[in-house]
């Protein structure tokens, strides 16, 4: 596995000669966690929420990725192309957030997919707006997470906005039918309220082309960098949900007749 370290370089931009270019905070080759398959992962720098649950708080700016080209990126791709591919796997582009960043995130999607890789595309849907068709066009999954269905959890969760924009956008892939992986965070006190869940599995339900739902966990497992950015992490004293809660919260899910992993 080859890490791409991080850099303190500049936001993302836009070449003279219109070529996109970004903040690209680091990248990973995984199995089974960001869509199917093999993956190559690319995470852009810069998050507009702060999610009290966030294991990757060192994401959260732009000025923290390392300014990268189209090509660049491609560049690194190019080796793991063919493994990748015969992995069944693909590239997912990922965060922070990389609606943050429409222009480069579209185009490195759209070059992946013309090379027949699979493409998905990983976000909290709160920028949903920014993606145009011709992205969602070079999307062949979306890993959408869907912090709380609850306005007040969200909120809580989330530090600010609102959930009406990843709603409206997990609407819209629906009627374009494309294929969605439904994400939950867990956090017992926080998100693990029976109507907030209940809320999310119903909305969830009602779009037609969610393949599955994850539940993930909580963890503590990105604290160490919080304490390297001389930051508190807000959740320093919440226990990991226990095995009872969770099967709950994935009942709540199944319940509904959505596959749950």
């Amino acid at each position: 596995m080859n890490v791409r370290p991080r850099d303190a370089v500049a936001t993302a931009t836009r070449r003279g000669d219109g070529v996109p270019t970004g903040a690209v905070h680091s990248w990973d080759v995984s199995v089974g966690v960001d869509g199917p398959g093999t993956r190559f992962v690319a995470f852009l720098a810069g998050c507009p929420l702060r999610c009290r649950y966030c294991h990757s708080p060192d994401t959260w700016y732009r000025r923290s990725g390392r300014h990268r080209t189209v090509d660049e990126l491609m560049a690194e791709i190019e080796p793991y192309r063919r493994f990748i591919a015969v992995a069944g796997g693909g590239v997912t582009i990922s965060g922070g957030e990389p609606l943050m960043q429409p222009r480069f995130t579209g185009e490195v999607l759209r070059r992946c997919h013309d090379l027949g890789l699979h493409t998905a595309l990983d976000t909290s849907g709160f920028l949903g707006v920014r993606a145009d068709d011709a992205l969602l066009d070079a999307t062949d999954l979306v890993l959408l997470d869907v912090k709380s269905w609850d306005p007040a959890t969200y909120r809580r969760v989330t530090r600010t906005g609102s959930v009406t924009p990843t709603l409206r956008f997990g609407r819209r892939l629906a009627d374009r039918g494309t294929p969605i992986w439904v994400r939950f965070v867990l956090v017992p006190g926080l998100t693990d309220a029976e109507e907030n869940v209940a809320g999310v599995a119903d909305f969830v339900a009602g779009l037609s082309t969610v393949q599955r739902v994850e539940v993930l966990p909580f963890h503590r497992l990105g604290a160490h960098k919080y304490a390297e950015l001389g930051l508190t992490f807000p959740l320093a004293q919440t226990a990991p949900p226990t095995p009872e809660l969770v099967a709950r919260v994935r009942g709540q899910f199944a319940e509904r007749g959505l596959t749950v992993t």
